[in-house]
């Protein structure tokens, strides 16, 4: 690794932290009624099946449908797992309108691994 793939690690994992947050993170939020907008952008279908509590269904066909998001609130996003790359498409898009994001590590299941509460 050269000076310059340092810099760039340097840039990622500081990025990865300030724009990413755990399940057990996204819990306490939760639990201490942080003032956040939780964006499942999973099929209608599976988001139907069990989601995270308070989270709103966005799959990719509506992203372009913004009412949903909030310049006020952090809005978190989460796909169905660490390898599923819809929830970084989508924090990516939803970056380019001026709304705050983050997304759950993990994704859905994660927070499952975690006994979370899940609606269905």
């Amino acid at each position: 690794m050269n000076t310059t793939d340092t810099h760039r690690a340097l840039d990622y994992f500081k990025a990865k932290v300030e724009f990413s947050t755990g399940p057990v993170e996204l819990k306490h939020m939760l639990d201490v009624n942080d003032d956040i907008n939780i964006i499942d952008v999973r099929y209608p279908a599976d988001y139907a099946m069990g989601h995270i509590p308070g989270s709103i269904n966005l799959p990719s066909d509506q992203w372009d449908n913004l009412d949903f998001l909030s310049h006020d609130k952090t809005n978190i996003i989460y796909c169905y797992s660490g390898v599923c790359h819809l929830a970084a498409s989508a924090a990516l898009h939803f970056a380019g309108y001026g709304y705050p994001v983050m997304e759950l590590d993990g994704g859905f299941e994660e927070w499952k691994k975690h006994d979370f509460p899940i609606v269905t």
